[in-house]
């Protein structure tokens, strides 16, 4: 057998799913839901070790023992709302830890009897039977305690073979009533007692009085009586005795005010302790009763309630008044008299209450969702002994009025004014609360930042959530005991100080409007234990990491960290939580950013500096300055000759020192003989007039090709760097294959500068000319070299030779390769 603990566990569930309408979700091999499926048996499938099983909301119409046999572990099963016609107990003859049975709204006509001795809990309510299903063998279910049943008649002899079973709640439904035995409930021993009328037929009234003479515990629904009230039969005192019921509810109440003022004598008089009446409805007398025979009725009330009775506690909800002719005023007067310590009057439309003409006992007022307004208890010195007041959902305005309501009750303690229309400027009148009021609840209206010079000097818990406040102001008067602060949902753009809140150990500031909030919050409020910041629109940045930072020194002071704290902005963030959103120190240190960036701005300085001095960078911006100016006076003087034609096969660049091998090797052997080649050569061809950049750039731009001697000569040469230069320049923005590299003598890569770099690139990348020693080598290598430069000039230029004579001497003076 399992632990009985388990079975009310499960029993619990069941219940809560019933009351509550929820079924159960989560499923494993303990539990098989199969609720709203449409279901005509019951399924086959099902695991054999299901201890609850729910079939409920199916179209089930019959059971039988095979469905039920291979379920030896079944504890809980829930058939209610079905179409069951018929009950055969046997059917659960092998299910022998069965202790929760619920087949309540179906149509069960017929029950064939069996002990189910483990049964607890067998619920059988709102089903068709005539006469109450009881048989003789739930008097041997001594373990039960819940039992349901329904019934149209109801006879004394219907309970006689259960008296003697201890039960704790019996729930009878009495939809299609129609016979009662005075006194059969009385035969019940039940601490609990739910009786279910039909909403559309009179109630019984000695039902009323049997079940308030039967259970500790009395809930009726669906009181309605159609008939005068001159009908309704009053209790004799021999069963006013009889009454053992301290805790009465009555809900969905439709009765005339003679009924109800007759029902309500009957408990003033009874042991009734705790009253409950929801969805009350009073109605007119139906033209039988005058405001003559009502107001008798109102006074017997008032002199009943002035006495001391055993009522505690009333409560009054969803009160719709259907009489309109009578002065509702008295009716406050009665309600304001009782002396009672608790008295809830809630969704009444009530628009006033009276203040009490004598010192009252109500030590706790409910009068939520009415229409009451500021004239409430205003100057009311006689709820010297009230402790909790609730007002919530009202037509309050003015919160001076509200603390001036409450400063002559000595013991208020707790204040509930939520849901209402407060507001407080700062050129109202001063407040005046109870010194007493330690809780006050101002959530829910629509107070500002004044509002902080309207509070009780002792209050403990403070609740403005959902207002309009946009900050604490820090000259407010100080809440030296304030221990709990609640300002969700407001505008605020930072955390609060705690200058004013000395003693603060709570605060919920969530769904404001902060960004970045304050890290020395801890700082400046050494006492809180707990701080709710969550659900602002945070925004993602430098100010936001001390923040993060706090909530690791914090020692998890931060409530609902980190799920609660999500970046807003930017909008790349938006969704990150806090924990995961990281910067580097040098990104939010703006001097540490500052050092850095000049540091790295003189590195920079001077990398920039060392490779334009180890590059000579200088000299090729001077160049490529010069071809630019050289390129643009050429486009103004000479704009028709825009597309230079060639007059020379190749340029000649060499140094000085070498000019010998040039002028007794190279050029006898290319300009004689057979393909006569025409040469350029700084010597003759220098246009006299021009500087020696522009005559460089000049020859470049009229050779095809361009011959460069090279020697260790050629390379100290600075004149042979220009020439290689521009003729390289020649040959990217041309796209043409225009280098002719003659090596004269080998030249160690040492003694070539650093600056020189096209001159090292050119010669490892492109092929070159040896001269060779060898006089039987020299053949090849004039072949190669005119094979290399082999082109038809577009015209000849004889007058070229006779200008070859003619050299401006002051060019040649600075043109000297040495």
């Amino acid at each position: 057998m399992r632990p009985l603990t388990n079975i009310y566990v499960f029993a619990c569930v069941f219940t809560f799913m019933l009351w509550n309408n929820i079924q159960p979700t989560v499923e494993n091999e303990f539990v098989a839901n199969y609720s709203n499926r449409l279901l005509t048996n019951v399924p086959k499938i099902i695991p054999v070790h299901t201890q609850v099983l729910d079939l409920s909301h199916n179209r089930i119409s019959g059971l039988s023992i095979s469905e039920f046999i291979s379920l030896p572990d079944l504890q809980v099963l829930n058939l209610s709302h079905n179409l069951i016609t018929e009950l055969d107990f046997s059917v659960f003859i092998f299910n022998e830890d069965l202790e929760y049975l619920d087949l309540s709204h179906n149509n069960i006509l017929k029950v064939y009897c069996q002990t189910l001795a483990y049964l607890r809990h067998l619920d059988l309510s709102f089903n068709n039977f005539t006469a109450l299903p009881i048989c003789q063998e739930f008097g041997n279910m001594f373990r039960l305690e819940y039992l349901g049943l329904s019934a149209t008649m109801i006879r004394r002899s219907d309970f006689r073979y259960i008296i003697h079973l201890q039960l704790h709640t019996v729930i009878l439904t009495l939809e299609e009533f129609s016979l009662y035995e005075p006194q059969s409930l009385t035969a019940l021993n039940t601490r609990s007692l739910r009786i279910v009328f039909a909403a559309n037929k009179n109630f019984s009234f000695s039902l009323l009085y049997d079940g308030m003479s039967t259970s500790e515990n009395l809930k009726i629904v669906n009181l309605r009586y159609t008939l005068s009230y001159k009908y309704f039969p009053s209790p004799s005192l021999a069963l006013l005795k009889k009454i053992k019921t301290t805790a009465l509810m009555l809900d969905t109440v439709d009765l005339q005010w003679a009924i109800i003022l007759q029902i309500f004598l009957l408990i003033w008089y009874s042991p009734v302790e705790h009253l409950t009446v929801r969805n009350l409805t009073f109605r007119g007398p139906l033209g039988e009763l005058t405001e003559y025979e009502f107001l008798p009725l109102l006074s017997s009330l008032e002199q009943l309630i002035s006495l001391d009775g055993s009522m505690k506690a009333l409560t009054l909800e969803h009160v719709r008044n259907k009489v309109y002719y009578f002065n509702q005023e008295i009716l406050y007067r009665q309600f304001s008299e009782m002396n009672i310590a608790s008295l809830t009057i809630y969704d009444a439309y009530m628009p006033h209450m009276l203040c009490p003409n004598r010192t009252s006992s109500f030590q706790y007022l409910n009068f939520s969702h009415n229409a009451l307004t500021d004239e409430l208890f205003q100057n009311c010195g006689t709820l010297t002994d009230l402790k909790l007041l609730i007002l919530q959902r009202n037509k309050f305005e003015s919160l001076p009025k509200v603390s001036f309501m409450t400063s002559h009750m000595k013991s208020l303690k707790y204040l509930d004014m939520s849901n209402n229309l407060l507001r407080h400027d700062a050129a109202d009148a001063q407040c005046q609360w109870a010194e007493s009021l330690t809780e006050l609840d101002l959530s829910s209206n629509q107070l500002t930042d004044a509002v902080f010079e309207c509070l009780p000097v002792n209050i403990k818990k403070l609740y403005l959530q959902n207002n309009q406040i946009t900050s604490v102001p820090k000259e407010m008067a100080e809440l030296k005991s304030l221990e709990e602060l609640n300002l969700a949902s407001n505008r605020l753009a930072d955390l609060p100080g705690c200058g004013g809140f000395t003693s603060l150990e709570f605060l919920n500031v969530e769904m404001n409007s902060i960004l970045t909030p304050s890290a020395d919050f801890f700082q400046s409020c050494p006492r809180v234990r707990q701080l709710q910041a969550g659900r602002n629109p945070f925004k993602c940045s430098c100010e936001l990491q001390d923040f993060i930072r706090l909530e690791r020194q914090s020692g998890g002071k931060l409530f609902g960290w980190p799920a609660a704290y999500v970046c807003e902005y930017p909008e790349d963030l938006q969704g990150t939580q806090l924990k995961d959103f990281h910067l580097t120190e040098l990104a939010c240190n703006t001097v540490l950013l500052l050092v850095t960036a000049l540091l790295l701005t003189l590195v920079l300085v001077a990398v920039v500096a060392f490779l334009c001095i180890y590059l000579d960078v200088p000299w090729y911006v001077r160049m490529t300055w010069q071809w630019t100016q050289t390129k643009r006076r050429a486009w103004h003087n000479h704009p028709e000759e825009q597309e230079t034609i060639l007059q020379f096969h190749a340029f000649i660049s060499y140094s000085e020192r070498d000019s010998l091998w040039v002028k007794n090797e190279l050029i006898p052997n290319l300009e004689k003989g057979e393909g006569c080649v025409q040469l350029c050569q700084h010597e003759r061809n220098f246009v006299p007039g021009k500087s020696i950049v522009e005559n460089i750039i000049n020859c470049i731009e009229k050779s095809y090709k361009s011959i460069f001697v090279l020697s260790p000569n050629f390379v100290q040469s600075e004149w042979c760097h220009y020439e290689l230069y521009f003729a390289h320049h020649k040959l990217f923005s041309e796209n043409s294959n225009s280098l002719i590299l003659i090596l004269l003598e080998p030249i160690p890569p040492y003694i070539i500068p650093a600056r020189y770099h096209k001159l090292k690139a050119l010669m490892a990348k492109r092929t070159y000319l040896e001269w060779p020693k060898e006089k039987s080598k020299r053949a090849l290598f004039w072949a190669n070299l005119r094979a290399a430069i082999s082109i038809n000039l577009p015209i000849s230029f004889e007058a070229n030779e006779e200008q070859s004579d003619v050299t401006s001497t002051s060019s040649i003076s600075q043109y000297v390769n040495n």
